[in-house]
């Protein structure tokens, strides 16, 4: 496991559009589900990563409290299921399933949705507002694996809070930690060189 920080694109950011296929439903994802949401958040999640392991309760529970407020989530996973297949759709499918998550789960075989969205870590954060702006792109929280600190989601879920009510969101942001995003050979993204 390589220790990855989120690139922390630049806020105002247009989210880049997408066509994924939902892992549970076979529905086809894109950006136009979301049109008329007041945000939407994008999570590059995977099953075996440990920080994931570490927040996924959480990651259910934003479902749970936020999708039936006007808000979207879609959750993205990216990894190289040929060497990695425990990141692999049929997986996916049963984590979705088994911590009951509100929310699409997509897999993203060519990567190049996580590309897009420079996305760097399993877990990664990006929040967009109505107009698909980027409001937010950071941790969950300050919690870790190894860090004994509890797992409540508070910076996220201040952004959303946020957003949600109109207000301004800070633009001091923390990256998120957590494992790279495992690329296929000669897939690395260009922002990591």
């Amino acid at each position: 496991m390589a220790l990855t920080a989120s690139t922390m694109l630049p806020l105002g950011t247009i989210a880049p559009d997408f066509a994924l296929t939902d892992v549970v439903s076979g529905e086809t994802i894109t950006l136009e589900t979301f049109r008329g949401k007041q945000a939407l958040l994008v999570m590059f999640i995977c099953r075996h990563c440990p920080f994931v392991k570490h927040v996924q309760s959480e990651l259910a529970r934003l479902g749970r409290d936020y999708t039936a407020r006007n808000m979207g989530i879609l959750a993205i996973s990216a990894n190289d299921a040929a060497n990695y297949p425990d990141d692999a759709p049929d997986r996916l499918k049963q984590m979705a399933e088994e911590l009951g998550f509100t929310f699409p789960l997509c897999y993203d075989e060519t990567q190049q949705v996580a590309q897009a969205y420079t996305a760097a870590c399993t877990p990664d954060f990006f929040l967009f507002d109505r107009d698909f702006k980027l409001v937010y792109r950071g941790q969950l929280d300050d919690s870790r694996p190894s860090n004994g600190l509890p797992v409540n989601g508070k910076d996220l879920r201040g952004a959303i809070d946020a957003v949600l009510a109109n207000q301004p969101i800070d633009a001091e942001q923390k990256p998120s930690i957590g494992c790279n995003i495992k690329w296929k050979a000669g897939n690395t993204p260009a922002y990591f060189g």
